[in-house]
């Protein structure tokens, strides 16, 4: 009687294991709004960023996720105390909101700054039609 218990309590939670397994939520989902022109000017342009597994409205959404899981800490924001030179990319910016490995993201990436301008360097393979070049 007691070996039937056992197997039942087993068999139970080998059920209630698998049913977990099967809903999950990807590692990443981001919507990003760019604004060519600057945010509050012209038309937005969203698309949206899936991984694991990749998908999204993100052309090539697998090799974005792939460069993405390259970068350590891709949304920290920039330290607060950094020197940043005095130079101005373009009015192109975009914001990128969602979860990125369970952290919440909001960045805005822009080009107003050397220190935006680097981030932007970093970050613009996430947004369709973002060119990171100052000035281009």
């Amino acid at each position: 009687m007691r070996a039937l218990l056992i197997a039942v309590v087993v068999a139970a939670v080998g059920c209630g294991a698998s049913q977990g397994a099967a809903v999950t939520t990807p590692g990443t989902q981001l919507t990003i709004s760019y604004w060519p022109e600057g945010r509050g000017t012209g038309q937005v342009k969203t698309y949206t960023l899936r991984c694991n597994p990749a998908g999204g409205t993100v052309p090539r959404a697998s090799t974005v996720c792939n460069k993405l899981d390259t970068l350590a800490r891709p949304f920290a924001p920039t330290p607060k105390n950094l020197i940043c030179t005095d130079q101005y990319g373009g009015p192109q910016q975009a914001l990128i909101v969602g979860r990125h490995e369970g952290n919440r993201v909001w960045t805005m990436v822009g080009m107003r700054n050397g220190c935006e301008i680097a981030r932007a360097k970093r970050l613009a393979f996430l947004v369709p039609g973002f060119s990171a070049s100052p000035n281009a």
